[in-house]
Formats: structure tokens, C-alpha cells, sequence
């Protein structure tokens, strides 16, 4: 089984109900619903018609929705989009109308950005495709000399080379997307532009202002938010983060994306918590059947460093080919999960540990790399008693098993650990009973067979979260569960 989750973006390319279909059968774990494009109304037909594909086929999809954030961008030009030349002179003009660039200056959205750039910064369009210099600002204008030209076209990215804008995380549209989401009830929101632990704690507090129980994850994409104090406060706040390479990649500079890609994982996954690696992973397949070489190292040394999920943008919600971008990818993260090094776990060998159900979840996993166990079989109520065992590296199966819907969908986009319904109201059997019905359920899912070994964990206080506290051994078919 694959232990790596994919989370595929959906768009017009997943539309047709059959291509989404074929889609989500290629090996979609989670999927996500961008809102920088198309309109509310096309994402709640897209979420109602994974929701109803879930129940259909008895499974389970985690939905997440990634809000824009401040991204800020140039406006509209005349005739679409210009070509500037390495040389050329072009203005940010804030006082610009919206819908009136040319061959000379364009609009910006962010209208404080000629007071926080000054002389001689490099300013990136169209991620980073187009750089332009500043040499002159004029009040509202930035006059610029183009570095590396090229096409550019209406409503392009601005980045500032190294970063520090003072832009808030959450915008107003962001805020209204908010209000949205509470209404289709997501899995988790993804918060764009993260740059400390404070604006994390804000967008909690409008999650809770709304009703919304989402988890959130911050999508990692300024400098800010690298510096070491900065990225232990988010991580702190945040249920997961992302890897966002794009803007990331376009602030810091390319050259600096592997080693920090390998250091958020490293740090994620040391403070427990999900870490989705994001951004043209398999770019060339937008427009392509098959990937380059390149992509699949890519996706593979992902899976090696320890990501819980990898994640398809433009491949399959615009792309050509988006039913083979995902059997691709699935393919390319079983093969890297047959290396060792995937199964090879030091986690937290030498810590102390703080809460009674986190040492079970370390105790059970150590006995289950040690005993040739078959499946962990985990009854929770809110995923964290799984999510503990996933932090260490094994090859074996870890099911979280529940009666609460919101869960079996969250960790769907924990590494190695697959959803698994206890059906209503289970907690209210003998808990011997609970054990037979837990094995039954492995036995029905073909997960399990006559006597092979699981490792069975749960609370002796039934429907009390974070009460795990037994570990149990158990031989499939026999008798004393």
C-alpha cells in the first residue's frame, strides 16, 4: 500500500464527472480547492461532487481549501500582455487604472508597495520569469530597468527578492472565503503567506469567529517565516505546513529550495505534525503525457526526506493529462517507499514524553517495526494518537479507526495512515466486544488474516479524547481479545 498521500487541486481539467472519477480512482487522497481562481460557486460543486464520489465508492476524501492570501500582482494591460526587453524602462504605477497597462507602466494591487521597496531591489514578476530593477520611485510610481524580459501578461505575480513586504496573511476576501468554507464544512484551510505564528493564531480565531472546526495549515512561501524562531512558532500553531516552492523558491532564490525543503520536513515531522511538499512537481505534465526524469526525482526524494503528501497544482486542475499526473506520481512514491531508508525510524528514541497516549503511540510503533506486525489498529477521536505513530518511519499499515467522520477524513493526509469506520455509537459495546469488531472489520477490509499480528490501541475511558492508554497484542483468530 502507499504510505505517501497525493493531494490533487481540482479545476475546469476535473469538471466532467467522469475524468474526476478516473482521477480520484488513480490514487487521490486528499483534494484541494484554490481560491485565487474561478468562482465560489464552481468550488461547492466541486467539493458536493467529491463528497458524493466518496460515499459512493465507501471511502474517504479530506478536503482542503487554499485561500489567496496577499498575493500581490500587476493589473490588467490594454491588449492582455506586453513583451519588455532586457533593458527596458517599466513602471509599477499605483495610481494606474485597473485595466490600463501598456508597453511602459502597469498597475499594482498592493498600493503601499512604492513606500516599502527602495533603490536598487529586484522585484520578480510572473514567478520570477521577469525581474526588473528598481532605479527611480516617483511618489506612486517605481520606475524600474528590466533585467531578464520576457511575455508578461495581466494580473502576474510581484515578488520582492528576499522578501519583506508587511502585508496581514488573511485578506477580506480571504475573510469572506472564510465564511464560505464554514458553510461546506472542509477538513482543512490552507493560509497563504504565512509569516509568524501570529497571523496563524488570527486566522484560528476567525475560523472559530465563523464555526468553522478546519485545521489549519500554513503554506510556507515567505522569507520571513524561515528564520528559526519564526518557523517553531508556526509549527506550534499550525496543524500541518506547506512546502510552497513557488513563491518560496522565487523569494529566497531557487538554489536555497532543496535544503530548506529538507529542513521544513525534518521539522514538521520532529514536532509532530503533517508537512505537504507543493509546486510544479510535475510540471512538464500540464501539457505532457509523461514527466521528465527530473520531476520523478523530485517527487521521490520528497517521499525519501519523510513528506506526508505530495501535491499536483496546475496538472490536474488545467492540465492535459491530469488522470495520468496522478497514477504517475502514485507510482513514483510506491517505488521510493521500497527503499530502506523509509522504514528506518530514530524518532524521539532518546526524548522524554509528555502525555500518557503519545508514549503508547511510540511504545506501540516500536513494537510493531520489532514483531513483524501485520497492522496498528488505533481507536481515536481526533487522529492525534495516530498522526504520533505516523512521525515514525515503518512499512506498516497504521489504521485509524473511528466513529467520527471529521477525523477519518482528516488523516487522510497523514503518511502511512488510512482511514478505517467503526460504524455509530461502537464505543458503547464491551470493550472486549470492541476488539472482536475491530479485528472482523480488518479481517473484512482484507487487511488481516488468521494469525497474523496486530497491535490494537485504545482508551480503558470510552469517548474521552486523548485518553488512549492500553496497548494490545493480538493474534488474528484467536479467541482471547
Amino acid at each position: 500500500m502507499r504510505r505517501t498521500k497525493i493531494l490533487a487541486t481540482l479545476g475546469p481539467a476535473t469538471d466532467n464527472p467522469k475524468v474526476l472519477d478516473n482521477v480520484l480512482k488513480a490514487g487521490v487522497n486528499v483534494v484541494r480547492i484554490n481560491f485565487s481562481h474561478n468562482v465560489r460557486k464552481d468550488h461547492i460543486k466541486r467539493v458536493k461532487a467529491v463528497r458524493d464520489w466518496a460515499n459512493k465508492n465507501n471511502t474517504y476524501i479530506g478536503i482542503l481549501f487554499d485561500l489567496q492570501g496577499p498575493k500581490v500582482r500587476i493589473t490588467s494591460f490594454i491588449d492582455d500582455k506586453i513583451y519588455l526587453n532586457s533593458g527596458d524602462k517599466f513602471a509599477l504605477d499605483a495610481n494606474l487604472d485597473e485595466n490600463s497597462g501598456n508597453q511602459e507602466s502597469v498597475g499594482i494591487t498592493y498600493k503601499k508597495l512604492p513606500q516599502e521597496v527602495s533603490i536598487g531591489k529586484e522585484l520578480l514578476l510572473d514567478d520570477g520569469r521577469i525581474v526588473i530593477k528598481v532605479e527611480k520611485i516617483n511618489q506612486a510610481k517605481i520606475i524600474c530597468k528590466v533585467i531578464q524580459g520576457g511575455t508578461l501578461s495581466s494580473r502576474k505575480g510581484i515578488n520582492l527578492r528576499g522578501g519583506g513586504l508587511s502585508l496581514n496573511a488573511l485578506t477580506k476576501k480571504d475573510e469572506e472565503d472564510i465564511a464560505i468554507a464554514a458553510k461546506i464544512n472542509p477538513d482543512y484551510i490552507a493560509l497563504s503567506f504565512v509569516a509568524s505564528g501570529d497571523d496563524v493564531r488570527y486566522g484560528k480565531k476567525l475560523l472559530k469567529k465563523f464555526n468553522c472546526d478546519a485545521e489549519i495549515i500554513s503554506k510556507i512561501e515567505r522569507t520571513e517565516a524561515l528564520k528559526e524562531e519564526v518557523i517553531k512558532d508556526i509549527i506550534k500553531e499550525s496543524a500541518g505546513i506547506m512546502v510552497a516552492r513557488g513563491d518560496l523558491g522565487v523569494e529566497i532564490g531557487d538554489a536555497q529550495l532543496p535544503a530548506q525543503q529538507k529542513r521544513l520536513i525534518k521539522l514538521a515531522r520532529s514536532n509532530d505534525i503533517v508537512v505537504i511538499t507543493a509546486t510544479q512537481m510535475l510540471e512538464s505534465m500540464i501539457e505532457n503525457p509523461t514527466p521528465t526524469r527530473a520531476e520523478i526525482f523530485d517527487v521521490a526524494n520528497a517521499v525519501l526526506d519523510g513528506t506526508d503528501t505530495v501535491m499536483l497544482s496546475a496538472e490536474t486542475a488545467m492540465g492535459k493529462f491530469p488522470i495520468n499526473a496522478v497514477k504517475v506520481m502514485a507510482e513514483v512514491c510506491l517505488e521510493a517507499e521500497k527503499d530502506p531508508i523509509v522504514k528506518i525510524s530514530h524518532h524521539r528514541l532518546h526524548e522524554d514524553f509528555k502525555y500518557i497516549d503519545e508514549a503508547i503511540s511510540m511504545s506501540t510503533m516500536y513494537v510493531a517495526n520489532h514483531l513483524r506486525v501485520k497492522a496498528v489498529a488505533a481507536l481515536t477521536h481526533t487522529g492525534k494518537t495516530p498522526m504520533w505513530m505516523s512521525r515514525m518511519s515503518s512499512n506498516i499499515p497504521i489504521y485509524a479507526m473511528s466513529d467520527n467522520i471529521k477525523t477519518l477524513n482528516k488523516v487522510t493526509l497523514y503518511r502511512g495512515v488510512y482511514p478505517c469506520s467503526m460504524g455509530k455509537n461502537y464505543t458503547n459495546d464491551d470493550w472486549d466486544q470492541v476488539n472482536k469488531k475491530v479485528i472482523k472489520t480488518l479481517i473484512k477490509n482484507k487487511v488481516v488474516d488468521k494469525m497474523d499480528l496486530v497491535v490494537l490501541t485504545k482508551g480503558m475511558y470510552k469517548n474521552k479524547p486523548g485518553g488512549t492508554n492500553v496497548m494490545k497484542i493480538i493474534r488474528v483468530g484467536e479467541d482471547n481479545y
